[in-house]
């Protein structure tokens, strides 16, 4: 059985998986993080570090600590052995070790362990985070960008802003589909928070000129503020769709700027049938709770696919149960891996530890029972692994070689 690839200095011991999940585990190819973030690069004090452990925007109750959380126990359970410190250490010994090993030392040794091959980085979110080519150099990985439509749009307003004349609306919006098209040249796929900036029961329909030139020149002399008018989040969604590639949206839970019960992925349908012929992919991420109507749509839409990614790290060691209720439904070829780490890199090894663990005791189990075969539950743990995402997104197998299952 092999674990994960060494760390150099500070690689733990080989995680002791049950027979049921090494056979399904061992020869694993590298895996594709298809949705991820940049790492801070300064050495974060200890309540911004907790802060990275929680979807929360606030501090903890009075009395209590974000390291009292599932991601919390998981980061104490995962890293420390990395830093040459015993699992499930104090918080207070782990951050010191950190600060002794310092940003750089820590970032390489975290995410060297991670086996993941590619990183698709989600360049939207502000801060001195890493972008994609540092995140994967510092897990000898490939880095790939994801360009979020909101803040491309608040990007290109910024030269546009004044009166919010008609002139100025259409020049505008001719420099958005320029931007859009720009960054389909380079970029692997567009992402859509609309979940957070409206919610997902969007008009399915795209917007025609005689809407989007008004919302535009409203928008534009307000100051271009942050964007939620639900016309021009349409057009974008369209702009991406337009460019044939894969379309990212959040679904399921987040931080308190979005409503739960408007971002159930199953308010995305009349969208979903209105981009069946259009030949561009769209990926639901996260999902949970409603993971189950992301197998749904999965499953009866061709050009749907989903993954449980932010979900398995905040569940913890229900990892196993979330990950085999998604698969009741969804097709193999449906689900993608991905962590969804933002800012620490323990998140990227805790994603990646907890999505190999619950993997290998689905799909293990079920070949124990006598359900599937072992071959079959091999080669659909790769499918998951790294070979969805690369069809996906039309990545080449490029990443590292070593098995890390």
């Amino acid at each position: 059985m092999r674990a994960t690839r060494a760390a150099g200095p500070g690689a733990p011991a080989p995680p002791q998986y049950g027979p049921d999940a090494a056979a399904v585990l061992d020869g694993l190819p590298p895996l594709v993080d298809h949705h991820c973030h940049g790492v801070v690069r300064h050495e974060p004090d200890p309540a911004t570090f907790a802060a990275f452990l929680t979807e929360a925007d606030r501090p903890p109750a009075a009395g209590t600590t974000h390291f009292d959380t599932q991601t919390g126990f998981a980061v104490r359970r995962w890293c420390p052995p990395l830093l040459d410190l015993p699992a499930h250490c104090p918080p207070e010994r782990y951050l010191a070790r950190r600060r002794e090993l310092g940003p750089d030392e820590t970032r390489r040794r975290l995410l060297s362990a991670t086996g993941i091959g590619a990183y698709l980085v989600d360049t939207g979110l502000p801060g001195d985070l890493t972008g994609p080519d540092e995140t994967a150099a510092a897990g000898g990985a490939t880095g790939h960008e994801v360009v979020r439509l909101e803040a491309l749009a608040e990007r290109t307003a910024t030269d546009h802003r004044g009166p919010g004349t008609a002139d100025a609306a259409e020049a505008f919006l001719d420099a958005l589909a320029h931007a859009v098209r720009a960054a389909a040249e380079t970029a692997v796929a567009f992402k859509s928070v609309a979940a957070y900036r409206h919610g997902l029961a969007l008009d399915p329909a795209p917007p025609g000129p005689d809407a989007v030139r008004p919302a535009a020149r409203a928008w534009l002399a307000a100051g271009a503020p942050r964007l939620t008018d639900p016309v021009l989040l349409r057009h974008l969604v369209w702009l991406a769709v337009a460019t044939g590639r894969p379309l990212q949206l959040h679904t399921g839970f987040g931080d308190p700027d979005l409503r739960l019960d408007h971002a159930d992925p199953a308010l995305l349908t009349d969208l979903v049938r209105a981009t069946a012929d259009t030949g561009t992919d769209l990926v639901l991420l996260h999902c949970y709770p409603y993971h189950r109507q992301a197998a749904y749509l999965a499953a009866v839409f061709p050009h749907v696919h989903a993954d449980v990614g932010l979900t398995l790290t905040h569940v913890g060691p229900r990892a196993t149960a979330v990950l085999a209720e998604f698969l009741e439904l969804a097709p193999f070829g449906k689900l993608l891996f991905s962590t969804d780490a933002y800012g620490l890199p323990e998140l990227y090894t805790v994603g990646s530890a907890l999505f190999r663990t619950a993997l290998g005791e689905v799909l293990g189990g079920w070949a124990a029972s006598g359900a599937w075969s072992t071959a079959d539950a091999r080669r659909v743990a790769a499918m998951i692994a790294t070979g969805n995402a690369r069809r996906v997104y039309g990545l080449a197998d490029d990443g590292p070689t070593e098995p890390v299952g």
